[in-house]
């Protein structure tokens, strides 16, 4: 189901903790697991248990308590945009308007293509550049409708 990489990826976060605790690398593994497939899906989520060594539940209950994990597909570069208070303030809402308008999707969904998925996240710890977005792995601050137009010209 994984490569050779990210299985050996895995099993050296497991080592970071005594043998007893390796459901400590749950959060590690199956964020390994999704940067190579895309996705959580619940065959993918019990063979992490299964590399742990764990009962599958407590895979599943990570998986589903941490908005960071996919359990359906998603496109090719998701968008985190946060409506936290500090980001709420500062006129997330016209952001988010401006990017449903731009991708003709609503939160929650994935462009027809397949290119973006756009998801509503709680926080992304960076209120003193809100508005922001996270795109993928990129924190993208002080946003204008312009600049996210830049912004997803390199994705």
């Amino acid at each position: 189901m994984l490569s050779q990489t990210s299985l050996d990826e895995i099993e050296q976060e497991c080592a970071k903790y005594p043998s007893d605790r390796r459901q400590s690398a749950i959060l590690a593994a199956l964020r390994i697991a999704q940067d190579e497939l895309g996705w959580l899906s619940n065959e993918t989520i019990e063979y992490i248990a299964e590399v742990i060594g764990v009962p599958p539940v407590r895979a599943y209950e990570v998986a589903t308590f941490y908005s960071m994990y996919h359990l359906e597909p998603v496109g090719k570069n998701v968008i985190y945009l946060c409506t936290n208070i500090s980001c709420m303030l500062r006129g997330c809402d016209q952001i988010q308007n401006h990017i449903e308008n731009k991708l003709n999707i609503k939160m929650g969904e994935t462009t027809k293509d397949g290119r973006y998925t756009l998801q509503e996240v709680e926080c992304l710890c960076a209120c003193a550049g809100a508005p922001m977005m996270q795109v993928n792995k990129d924190y993208h601050e002080n946003l204008t409708p312009d600049r996210i137009d830049k912004i997803l010209e390199k994705y």
